[in-house]
Protein backbone atom coordinates (compact mmCIF):
# COMPACT_ATOMS: atom_id res chain seq x y z
CA UNK A 1 0.00 0.00 0.00
CA UNK A 2 0.91 3.52 -0.59
CA UNK A 3 2.24 5.83 2.22
CA UNK A 4 -0.69 7.80 1.62
CA UNK A 5 1.57 11.24 1.94
CA UNK A 6 1.30 11.27 -1.86
CA UNK A 7 -1.08 10.66 -5.09
CA UNK A 8 0.08 7.22 -6.10
CA UNK A 9 0.71 6.36 -9.52
CA UNK A 10 0.93 3.26 -12.04
CA UNK A 11 1.73 3.39 -15.51
CA UNK A 12 -0.78 0.78 -16.47
CA UNK A 13 -4.93 1.03 -15.89
CA UNK A 14 -5.23 -0.17 -12.34
CA UNK A 15 -7.91 -2.89 -13.91
CA UNK A 16 -4.79 -4.65 -15.28
CA UNK A 17 -2.79 -4.32 -11.76
CA UNK A 18 -5.36 -5.57 -9.58
CA UNK A 19 -7.20 -8.29 -9.85
CA UNK A 20 -10.19 -7.36 -7.67
CA UNK A 21 -12.22 -3.87 -7.46
CA UNK A 22 -13.69 -3.86 -3.97
CA UNK A 23 -16.51 -1.19 -5.15
CA UNK A 24 -18.80 0.73 -3.20
CA UNK A 25 -22.71 1.26 -4.46
CA UNK A 26 -24.21 4.20 -3.30
CA UNK A 27 -22.79 7.15 -4.64
CA UNK A 28 -20.10 5.18 -7.13
CA UNK A 29 -22.36 2.55 -9.32
CA UNK A 30 -25.46 4.14 -9.00
CA UNK A 31 -27.17 6.98 -6.86
CA UNK A 32 -31.07 5.88 -6.29
CA UNK A 33 -32.36 3.89 -9.34
CA UNK A 34 -30.35 4.89 -11.73
CA UNK A 35 -26.79 4.46 -12.48
CA UNK A 36 -23.95 6.71 -12.52
CA UNK A 37 -22.66 8.59 -15.56
CA UNK A 38 -19.85 6.29 -17.20
CA UNK A 39 -20.39 3.45 -14.18
CA UNK A 40 -21.81 0.34 -16.89
CA UNK A 41 -18.85 1.22 -19.76
CA UNK A 42 -16.22 1.38 -17.15
CA UNK A 43 -17.25 -1.82 -15.54
CA UNK A 44 -17.99 -3.56 -18.29
CA UNK A 45 -14.15 -2.70 -19.92
CA UNK A 46 -12.64 -3.48 -16.59
CA UNK A 47 -14.02 -6.90 -16.22
CA UNK A 48 -12.76 -7.25 -19.92
CA UNK A 49 -9.34 -6.70 -18.55
CA UNK A 50 -9.93 -9.29 -16.47
CA UNK A 51 -10.40 -7.56 -13.32
CA UNK A 52 -12.88 -9.28 -11.03
CA UNK A 53 -15.88 -6.85 -9.68
CA UNK A 54 -17.06 -7.10 -6.40
CA UNK A 55 -19.71 -4.79 -4.65
CA UNK A 56 -19.19 -4.17 -1.00
CA UNK A 57 -21.74 -1.44 0.65
CA UNK A 58 -22.64 -0.11 4.07
CA UNK A 59 -25.71 -0.35 3.31
CA UNK A 60 -28.02 -3.41 4.99
CA UNK A 61 -31.37 -2.57 3.56
CA UNK A 62 -31.34 -5.10 0.57
CA UNK A 63 -30.15 -8.95 0.45
CA UNK A 64 -27.41 -9.48 -2.04
CA UNK A 65 -29.74 -11.02 -4.70
CA UNK A 66 -31.91 -7.60 -4.71
CA UNK A 67 -28.48 -5.58 -5.11
CA UNK A 68 -27.31 -7.95 -8.38
CA UNK A 69 -30.99 -7.76 -9.69
CA UNK A 70 -31.09 -4.20 -10.14
CA UNK A 71 -27.01 -3.92 -11.07
CA UNK A 72 -27.59 -6.79 -13.66
CA UNK A 73 -30.71 -3.99 -14.83
CA UNK A 74 -28.59 -1.23 -15.61
CA UNK A 75 -26.18 -3.66 -17.76
CA UNK A 76 -23.91 -4.23 -15.17
CA UNK A 77 -23.99 -8.10 -14.99
CA UNK A 78 -23.52 -9.67 -11.36
CA UNK A 79 -24.87 -12.37 -9.27
CA UNK A 80 -25.57 -12.00 -5.32
CA UNK A 81 -22.32 -13.68 -4.66
CA UNK A 82 -20.76 -10.75 -6.13
CA UNK A 83 -22.66 -8.68 -3.32
CA UNK A 84 -21.03 -8.34 0.21
CA UNK A 85 -22.83 -5.86 2.72
CA UNK A 86 -22.90 -5.01 5.51
CA UNK A 87 -25.61 -6.50 6.89
CA UNK A 88 -23.15 -10.03 6.19
CA UNK A 89 -20.59 -8.33 8.36
CA UNK A 90 -22.81 -7.62 11.02
CA UNK A 91 -24.40 -10.72 11.18
CA UNK A 92 -21.16 -12.74 11.90
CA UNK A 93 -20.16 -10.41 14.44
CA UNK A 94 -23.48 -11.63 16.75
CA UNK A 95 -23.42 -14.99 15.67
CA UNK A 96 -19.76 -14.96 17.75
CA UNK A 97 -21.87 -13.48 20.23
CA UNK A 98 -24.82 -15.34 21.15
CA UNK A 99 -26.11 -18.97 20.85
CA UNK A 100 -26.71 -20.76 17.58
CA UNK A 101 -30.36 -20.51 16.85
CA UNK A 102 -30.89 -17.50 19.22
CA UNK A 103 -33.55 -14.36 18.32
CA UNK A 104 -32.51 -11.55 17.55
CA UNK A 105 -33.89 -8.04 17.69
CA UNK A 106 -34.05 -6.52 13.77
CA UNK A 107 -34.21 -2.56 13.41
CA UNK A 108 -33.87 -2.97 9.59
CA UNK A 109 -34.69 -3.96 6.39
CA UNK A 110 -34.88 -7.54 4.28
CA UNK A 111 -30.62 -7.70 4.44
CA UNK A 112 -30.43 -7.79 7.50
CA UNK A 113 -32.94 -10.39 8.03
CA UNK A 114 -31.36 -12.67 5.45
CA UNK A 115 -27.77 -12.44 6.71
CA UNK A 116 -28.53 -13.32 9.98
CA UNK A 117 -30.89 -16.55 8.94
CA UNK A 118 -27.30 -17.20 6.69
CA UNK A 119 -25.73 -17.47 10.57
CA UNK A 120 -28.53 -19.86 11.68
CA UNK A 121 -30.30 -16.99 13.83
CA UNK A 122 -34.09 -16.26 13.64
CA UNK A 123 -34.99 -12.26 13.50
CA UNK A 124 -37.48 -10.96 15.60
CA UNK A 125 -39.40 -7.53 15.50
CA UNK A 126 -40.14 -6.81 19.71
CA UNK A 127 -38.38 -7.61 22.96
CA UNK A 128 -40.87 -9.57 23.80
CA UNK A 129 -40.11 -12.02 21.36
CA UNK A 130 -36.80 -12.76 23.63
CA UNK A 131 -34.09 -11.72 21.41
CA UNK A 132 -30.61 -12.64 22.63
CA UNK A 133 -29.46 -9.45 21.01
CA UNK A 134 -29.82 -6.44 18.63
CA UNK A 135 -28.41 -5.62 15.36
CA UNK A 136 -29.41 -2.56 13.22
CA UNK A 137 -28.80 -1.19 9.88
CA UNK A 138 -30.60 1.02 7.57
CA UNK A 139 -34.13 0.82 6.03
CA UNK A 140 -35.78 4.10 4.60
CA UNK A 141 -39.19 2.21 6.77
CA UNK A 142 -37.37 2.35 10.22
CA UNK A 143 -39.38 4.87 11.69
CA UNK A 144 -39.87 5.93 15.81
CA UNK A 145 -41.46 2.60 16.91
CA UNK A 146 -38.90 0.43 15.70
CA UNK A 147 -36.00 3.01 17.09
CA UNK A 148 -37.58 2.83 20.36
CA UNK A 149 -38.21 -0.75 20.30
CA UNK A 150 -34.29 -1.09 19.61
CA UNK A 151 -33.99 1.43 23.09
CA UNK A 152 -35.93 -0.45 25.28
CA UNK A 153 -33.52 -3.93 24.41
CA UNK A 154 -30.38 -2.00 24.48
CA UNK A 155 -31.31 -0.47 27.94
CA UNK A 156 -32.31 -4.05 29.00
CA UNK A 157 -27.97 -4.72 28.62
CA UNK A 158 -28.75 -6.61 24.99
CA UNK A 159 -25.47 -6.93 22.92
CA UNK A 160 -26.25 -4.49 20.60
CA UNK A 161 -24.53 -4.44 16.80
CA UNK A 162 -25.41 -1.77 14.12
CA UNK A 163 -24.03 -2.33 10.54
CA UNK A 164 -22.26 0.74 9.78
CA UNK A 165 -22.32 4.91 11.05
CA UNK A 166 -22.85 6.27 7.63
CA UNK A 167 -24.06 9.47 8.65
CA UNK A 168 -25.56 10.30 5.10
CA UNK A 169 -26.46 8.58 1.81
CA UNK A 170 -26.31 9.62 -1.55
CA UNK A 171 -29.80 9.45 -3.18
CA UNK A 172 -31.24 10.22 -6.77
CA UNK A 173 -32.90 13.28 -5.30
CA UNK A 174 -29.56 14.43 -3.21
CA UNK A 175 -27.95 13.31 -0.03
CA UNK A 176 -29.89 12.02 2.85
CA UNK A 177 -30.01 10.83 6.33
CA UNK A 178 -27.71 7.48 6.65
CA UNK A 179 -27.97 4.64 9.21
CA UNK A 180 -25.64 6.64 11.72
CA UNK A 181 -27.89 9.01 12.17
CA UNK A 182 -30.74 6.06 13.07
CA UNK A 183 -27.96 4.77 14.82
CA UNK A 184 -27.44 7.86 16.94
CA UNK A 185 -31.00 8.25 17.87
CA UNK A 186 -30.70 5.16 19.64
CA UNK A 187 -27.31 6.05 21.09
CA UNK A 188 -28.98 9.31 22.74
CA UNK A 189 -31.87 7.37 24.00
CA UNK A 190 -29.97 4.90 25.84
CA UNK A 191 -26.53 6.18 26.30
CA UNK A 192 -25.11 3.06 24.86
CA UNK A 193 -22.65 2.32 22.11
CA UNK A 194 -23.06 0.04 19.40
CA UNK A 195 -20.03 -2.44 18.27
CA UNK A 196 -19.96 -1.68 14.52
CA UNK A 197 -19.39 -3.85 11.66
CA UNK A 198 -19.28 -1.99 8.91
CA UNK A 199 -16.35 0.27 6.62
CA UNK A 200 -14.13 1.29 7.77
CA UNK A 201 -13.64 -1.06 10.45
CA UNK A 202 -12.09 -4.39 10.37
CA UNK A 203 -15.29 -6.88 10.68
CA UNK A 204 -16.14 -5.89 7.19
CA UNK A 205 -12.71 -5.90 5.28
CA UNK A 206 -12.26 -9.62 7.02
CA UNK A 207 -15.85 -10.32 5.45
CA UNK A 208 -14.77 -8.90 2.23
CA UNK A 209 -12.13 -11.08 1.93
CA UNK A 210 -13.37 -14.28 3.09
CA UNK A 211 -16.03 -13.86 0.36
CA UNK A 212 -13.42 -12.59 -2.42
CA UNK A 213 -10.36 -14.36 -1.82
CA UNK A 214 -9.03 -11.68 -3.55
CA UNK A 215 -5.31 -11.53 -3.25
CA UNK A 216 -4.06 -7.68 -4.58
CA UNK A 217 -7.35 -5.80 -4.29
CA UNK A 218 -8.06 -1.97 -4.80
CA UNK A 219 -11.12 -0.08 -3.14
CA UNK A 220 -13.19 1.75 -5.21
CA UNK A 221 -14.99 4.61 -3.44
CA UNK A 222 -16.54 8.10 -2.68
CA UNK A 223 -16.08 8.22 0.82
CA UNK A 224 -12.96 9.29 2.86
CA UNK A 225 -14.35 8.04 6.30
CA UNK A 226 -15.57 4.81 5.38
CA UNK A 227 -14.31 3.35 1.74
CA UNK A 228 -10.97 4.95 1.98
CA UNK A 229 -9.91 4.69 5.66
CA UNK A 230 -11.56 1.38 5.70
CA UNK A 231 -8.68 0.33 2.82
CA UNK A 232 -6.35 2.02 4.85
CA UNK A 233 -7.12 0.25 7.68
CA UNK A 234 -7.30 -3.14 5.57
CA UNK A 235 -3.84 -2.26 4.02
CA UNK A 236 -4.70 -2.09 0.60
CA UNK A 237 -4.93 0.64 -1.69
CA UNK A 238 -7.74 2.57 -3.03
CA UNK A 239 -9.29 4.65 -5.49
CA UNK A 240 -11.54 7.98 -5.08
CA UNK A 241 -14.42 8.78 -7.43
CA UNK A 242 -15.71 12.48 -7.37
CA UNK A 243 -19.53 10.67 -8.18
CA UNK A 244 -21.05 10.79 -4.27
CA UNK A 245 -19.96 12.75 -1.27
CA UNK A 246 -16.79 13.70 -1.25
CA UNK A 247 -15.62 17.12 -2.15
CA UNK A 248 -11.91 18.13 -3.29
CA UNK A 249 -12.29 20.17 -0.47
CA UNK A 250 -12.64 18.06 1.92
CA UNK A 251 -9.61 15.58 0.29
CA UNK A 252 -7.04 18.28 0.84
CA UNK A 253 -7.48 18.49 4.51
CA UNK A 254 -7.95 14.39 5.00
CA UNK A 255 -5.54 12.93 7.46
CA UNK A 256 -3.62 9.92 6.44
CA UNK A 257 -5.48 7.30 7.06
CA UNK A 258 -8.56 8.90 4.68
CA UNK A 259 -6.13 9.50 1.66
CA UNK A 260 -6.31 7.67 -1.53
CA UNK A 261 -3.87 6.16 -3.73
CA UNK A 262 -5.56 7.05 -6.97
CA UNK A 263 -8.04 10.04 -7.72
CA UNK A 264 -10.34 10.15 -10.51
CA UNK A 265 -13.53 11.65 -11.53
CA UNK A 266 -15.62 8.41 -12.12
CA UNK A 267 -14.87 4.39 -12.41
CA UNK A 268 -13.08 5.32 -15.65
CA UNK A 269 -9.97 6.04 -13.45
CA UNK A 270 -9.99 2.46 -13.34
CA UNK A 271 -9.10 2.30 -17.01
CA UNK A 272 -6.18 4.47 -17.50
CA UNK A 273 -3.14 5.17 -16.09
CA UNK A 274 -2.56 7.39 -12.57
CA UNK A 275 0.16 9.89 -13.83
CA UNK A 276 3.15 10.33 -11.28
CA UNK A 277 3.29 13.37 -8.48
CA UNK A 278 6.66 14.44 -7.75
CA UNK A 279 8.53 16.88 -5.46
CA UNK A 280 10.15 19.78 -6.95
CA UNK A 281 13.49 21.84 -6.21
CA UNK A 282 11.06 25.02 -4.67
CA UNK A 283 9.27 22.75 -2.01
CA UNK A 284 5.99 22.06 -4.38
CA UNK A 285 5.00 19.19 -6.18
CA UNK A 286 4.16 18.55 -9.75
CA UNK A 287 2.07 16.72 -11.98
CA UNK A 288 2.25 16.51 -15.62
CA UNK A 289 3.38 20.59 -15.98
CA UNK A 290 1.10 21.70 -13.48
CA UNK A 291 2.54 22.49 -10.23
CA UNK A 292 1.40 23.39 -6.72
CA UNK A 293 2.94 24.75 -3.55
CA UNK A 294 2.38 26.74 -0.33
CA UNK A 295 2.40 30.28 0.13
CA UNK A 296 1.89 32.68 2.98
CA UNK A 297 -0.87 29.98 4.22
CA UNK A 298 -2.34 29.47 0.83
CA UNK A 299 -1.84 26.79 -2.03
CA UNK A 300 -0.74 28.39 -5.11
CA UNK A 301 -1.21 26.91 -8.83
CA UNK A 302 0.82 26.79 -11.50
CA UNK A 303 0.35 25.64 -14.95
CA UNK A 304 -2.90 24.73 -15.16
CA UNK A 305 -4.37 26.23 -18.95
CA UNK A 306 -7.34 23.71 -19.32
CA UNK A 307 -10.00 21.71 -18.36
CA UNK A 308 -7.66 18.49 -19.09
CA UNK A 309 -5.21 19.28 -16.27
CA UNK A 310 -7.98 19.39 -13.48
CA UNK A 311 -7.13 16.03 -11.80
CA UNK A 312 -3.57 16.60 -12.66
CA UNK A 313 -3.60 19.92 -11.01
CA UNK A 314 -6.06 18.56 -8.39
CA UNK A 315 -3.09 15.77 -7.17
CA UNK A 316 -0.11 18.45 -7.63
CA UNK A 317 -2.40 20.31 -4.73
CA UNK A 318 -3.61 16.94 -2.74
CA UNK A 319 0.36 16.20 -2.01
CA UNK A 320 0.96 20.23 -1.00
CA UNK A 321 -1.83 20.41 0.99
CA UNK A 322 -0.81 17.04 3.36
CA UNK A 323 2.58 18.01 3.12
CA UNK A 324 1.75 20.88 4.88
CA UNK A 325 -0.15 19.19 7.21
CA UNK A 326 2.06 16.81 8.31
CA UNK A 327 5.06 18.97 8.37
CA UNK A 328 2.63 20.06 11.76
CA UNK A 329 1.30 22.82 10.15
CA UNK A 330 -2.86 24.29 10.21
CA UNK A 331 -5.14 23.30 7.39
CA UNK A 332 -4.12 25.79 4.04
CA UNK A 333 -6.85 28.05 2.29
CA UNK A 334 -7.14 25.85 -1.26
CA UNK A 335 -10.09 27.95 -2.50
CA UNK A 336 -9.21 29.87 -4.59
CA UNK A 337 -6.34 27.18 -6.40
CA UNK A 338 -9.33 24.75 -6.67
CA UNK A 339 -11.30 27.38 -8.59
CA UNK A 340 -9.03 27.82 -10.92
CA UNK A 341 -9.46 24.06 -11.78
CA UNK A 342 -13.06 24.49 -11.92
CA UNK A 343 -14.26 23.28 -8.58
Amino acid sequence: MTTARIPGHTAQPPAAVYDTALLDLDGVVYAGAAAIDHAVEALDAARSCGMRLAYVTNNASRPPRAVAEHLTSLGVPAEPADVINSAQAAARLVAEKVPAGSKVLVIGGAGLVEALAERGLVAVESLADGPAAVVQGFDPSVGWARLAEASYAVAAGLPWVASNLDMSIPTARGIAPGNGTLVAAVRTATGAEPEVAGKPLPPMHRETVLRTGAKRPLVVGDRLDTDIEGAHNGGVDSLLVFTGVTTPAQLLTAPVRQRPTYLAADLRGLLEPHPEVTALPDGGFGCRGVRARVLDGELRLEGASSAGDRFDGLRALCAAAWAALDGGGEPVDGRKALAELGW
